[in-house]
C-alpha cells in the first residue's frame, strides 16, 4: 500500500485560498495526496465565506485553523504550492526544498460589493482552485 504524497498550500493569511485548496485536495484526491496549509503571516481565523463556498460543493473543513509555515519546518513535504504572490515572494527558504510551484489566485477576502457579489468572488476562486490545482497535482 502506498501512502499519499504530502502537499503544503501556502498563502499569506492561511484564511481563504490555501484553506480551500487543502480541503478540496483532501476531498477530491485524498488517496493520492494529503494536503495541509499554512500562512507566512497567519490570520486569526479562517474566513467564514471560504468555509461556506466549500460547503456549497459538499466539502466540510471542520478542523480549519490558520497555521504558520513554521509549523511545517521539519515536515516531509513532496510539494509546496504557493497560492498568492506575496507568499511566493516571502516563502521561507527552507520550505519546499523538494518541489515548489506557484499557482496564483486573487484574494477573495478583498472582494467588495453586495453580499452576493462578494460570495460570487469566493465561488469563482474556489472553482479556479479546484480546476487548476487538481490539474497540476494530477500531472505530477
Amino acid at each position: 500500500m502506498t501512502h499519499p504524497r504530502q502537499v503544503l498550500f501556502l498563502c499569506t493569511g492561511n484564511s481563504c485560498r490555501s484553506q480551500m485548496a487543502e480541503a478540496i485536495v483532501n476531498t477530491r484526491r485524498g488517496e493520492q495526496w494529503h494536503a495541509v496549509s499554512a500562512g507566512t503571516q497567519p490570520a486569526e481565523h479562517v474566513h467564514p465565506l471560504a468555509l461556506r463556498a466549500l460547503a456549497e460543493i459538499g466539502i466540510t473543513h471542520p478542523d480549519a485553523v490558520p497555521k504558520s509555515a513554521e509549523a511545517f519546518r521539519d515536515a516531509p513535504l513532496d510539494m509546496v504550492i504557493t497560492v498568492c504572490d506575496d507568499a511566493a515572494e516571502n516563502c521561507p527558504i527552507w520550505l519546499g526544498q523538494g518541489k515548489k510551484l506557484h499557482v496564483s489566485f486573487p484574494d477573495p477576502a478583498k472582494a467588495t460589493g453586495t453580499d452576493e457579489e462578494i460570495m460570487a468572488v469566493f465561488r469563482a476562486v474556489r472553482e479556479d482552485i479546484e480546476r487548476r490545482v487538481l490539474t497540476v497535482l494530477d500531472t505530477l
